[in-house]
């Protein structure tokens, strides 16, 4: 057992060759963080360490992933809000000391690791979230269970394209990649990257609710801690299938710039849901600026 660093939310322990982190399960820490309950960071997984001061007396010690090494950060694409982060360890600023001390010796040990820490990672190296897992869309469920992806849908809430497609089950095989747009947005989803017999991928259709090989989350589904550890956990398992062991296909998340008349119609639907009682005055608001800033 290695020494223990306990802040707010998670207790970091060092040992020789990783870090363990372990999360708490309170009520007021992070969804995602009780979700993941506790992870292994190899130092080869990481590429540097930082020390700043945080908000309202604190501070934060950062150890900063590679790119490619862990598929939850892959995944998460930069969507992550800072809170939410799981490389971030806040602490009492009287803590600072301690803080900067286990900062150095994370430090030293990356610097005798014998890899170029900027190089991206040739493979996951932080294991995912384990299977079995599902989460509850907007248009469907979706399950996991470690060699196939399954979609079943709503007849309520998936569009004429998915209902004529029929429910969906995908092997991991079949799949290049995982794009995961967050459910903090107001047209997140989870797409599944095709590939055909060649080994290319296939086209997607522009809108994920006309994708049979996607769900869209909407307003209460689909939360980040439910729909982001099953997008690792796919992406891990893509990786682990692929002959090569190349990394995936995680597409950047882009604004995407809307026709005007169909953020018209997503207002009026978000209207409707603010009358009915089922969206708050701060979320309307909020939600009709997103869409209102895609024109």
């Amino acid at each position: 057992m290695g020494d223990v660093l306990a802040g707010i939310h998670a207790t970091w322990e060092f040992e020789s060759d990783s870090v363990l982190v372990r999360f708490e399960r309170g009520i007021r820490t992070p969804k995602l963080f009780q979700a993941l309950g506790e992870r292994r960071i190899p130092h080869e997984a990481l590429s540097s360490v930082t020390l700043t001061p945080g908000k309202r007396g604190t501070v934060v010690l950062h150890a900063v992933p590679r790119a490619g090494a862990d598929p939850l950060v892959e995944a998460a694409a930069g969507q992550l809000r800072e809170s939410g982060d799981p490389y971030r360890l806040v602490l009492p600023a009287e803590r600072d000391t301690l803080a900067e001390y286990y900062a150095d010796t994370l430090r030293a040990a990356l610097a005798r690791g014998a890899r170029d820490a900027q190089e991206p990672a040739e493979r996951y190296l932080v294991a995912a979230p384990a299977p079995p897992l599902h989460f509850k869309a907007f248009d469907g469920k979706a399950f996991f269970d470690g060699d196939r992806v399954s979609f079943r849908w709503f007849s309520t809430g998936a569009s004429t394209t998915k209902w004529k497609a029929g429910d969906q089950n995908l092997p991991v095989g079949e799949l290049h990649g995982v794009e995961w747009r967050s459910p903090e947005l107001f047209d997140g989803y989870l797409r599944l990257l095709r590939r055909d017999g060649t080994g290319t991928g296939l086209p997607q259709p522009a809108r994920a609710d006309h994708d049979p090989a996607a769900v869209v989350f909407g307003l209460g589904y689909g939360p980040v801690h439910e729909s982001l550890p099953f997008a690792a956990a796919v992406l891990a398992a893509v990786q682990e299938a692929s002959p090569s062991r190349a990394s995936v296909t995680v597409p950047a998340v882009a604004s995407i710039r809307r026709d005007p008349a169909d953020v018209a119609d997503r207002i009026r639907h978000l209207g409707e849901l603010h009358q009915a009682g089922l969206v708050t005055d701060e979320e309307f608001s909020a939600k009709k600026a997103e869409l209102l800033a895609e024109l």
